[in-house]
Order: C-alpha cells, then structure tokens, then sequence
C-alpha cells in the first residue's frame, strides 16, 4: 500500500488495534482478538462506536465512527475503543452484551465510559412545554416522538412537550404541526 492509498479509516483501525492490543495485556481481558474484526462508519452521526456479534462466526465486529475520530481528541476516542472493547469481551465470553453490573464493573475497570458525549449537533430538540419543568431530550432522526409529539409525554413531569427543528428554529407540539413545518421547510428540511 502506498501512502496515496492509506486513508483515515486506515489509520483509524490502526490505532484502534494497537490500543485494543495494550488494553487486553495491559489488564488481562481475555478477548480473543483473531475474531474481532474492525470498521469504520462514514455514515454515523450520533453513535461514535457499536460492537455487533455474529454468533455463527463467534466473530464480534467493533465499527467505529469516522466523524468521532475527527471530533474527539486520541484520549476521548481511545475511551470509546474500549467501550467497544467490553462489549466484545461481554460476547464472546456470555454471547449477549448489554450496559448492565458486568459491563459496567468491566468498564470501570478500563477507564471506559457507559455513555459517549454527543459528537455532531441533534436535529431536532424535545422540550417541557410546562413552565416549571426544565426537560429536555435531542434527537438526530425524525422519531415517533418527533412525528407525533401529541401521543408522547415529557420525561420527567409527564407534561405536553414540542420539537424544534434546530436548524429552522421552526416548533411544533402536533404530528400535523410535523407535517406542516416539514412541507413549509421544503429542501431546507
């Protein structure tokens, strides 16, 4: 491979790999890394790293988020690694992984974190309409609660609440209001 060919997700996978070989020696996670495979996401936009198990291959595939490689500074992406690192670990040792008292027991034990920071700006935001109650959630796809905030309640009060489309600034509390700021935004939608 020439230099011209080496991309960014190469170079991703790369230090990946190599950190993923210092953890597992390191503290002793006995991941068998000849079925652990790694990609690059040039796609996700909110997710910085997952970890899918393909349990006929016993293979777990650690695919890491290009646009949290280029957000993140090394200490804050390695972290993510070995998030993905104890779900792996969680698969081939049990066959299911989750965010329960193992992962978080194995987590803690590597510095990793439960939950990543937010590495791109939501789409839309969810807010309490009652005036006491300071809820609010983000979204970066056009959920049910986004389409039909009518039929969803807030989170913490169990009050009414209305989307805002970020960029637009445009609200709705209805899934027609939905509709209608969709149709009016048009191709800034």
């Amino acid at each position: 491979m020439t230099d011209e060919e080496y991309t960014i997700a190469d170079e991703i996978v790369a230090r990946a790999r190599i950190h993923a070989r210092e953890v597992c020696d390191a503290h002793e996670l006995a991941i068998d890394r000849d079925a652990l495979e790694w990609t690059v996401s040039e796609r996700a936009r909110r997710r910085a790293g997952a970890c899918r198990w393909h349990p006929d291959r016993g293979a777990a595939t650690i695919v890491l988020a290009r646009r949290a490689y280029e957000a993140y500074d090394w200490s804050e992406f390695a972290a993510i690694v070995r998030h993905e690192l104890v779900h792996a670990w969680e698969f081939q040792q049990f066959g299911e992984s989750g965010h329960g008292p193992r992962f978080r027991d194995r987590a803690a034990a590597l510095d990793a974190p439960r939950h990543c920071r937010s590495f791109s700006e939501p789409r839309y935001v969810l807010r309490c309409r009652d005036g006491n109650c300071e809820w609010e959630a983000t979204r970066h796809r056009a959920s049910k609660p986004v389409k039909a905030p009518d039929r969803y309640r807030c989170g913490v009060c169990g009050g009414a609440y209305e989307v805002e489309h970020v960029a637009s600034g445009r609200t709705w509390s209805t899934a027609s209001g939905y509709g209608g700021a969709k149709a009016a935004l048009g191709a800034e939608w």
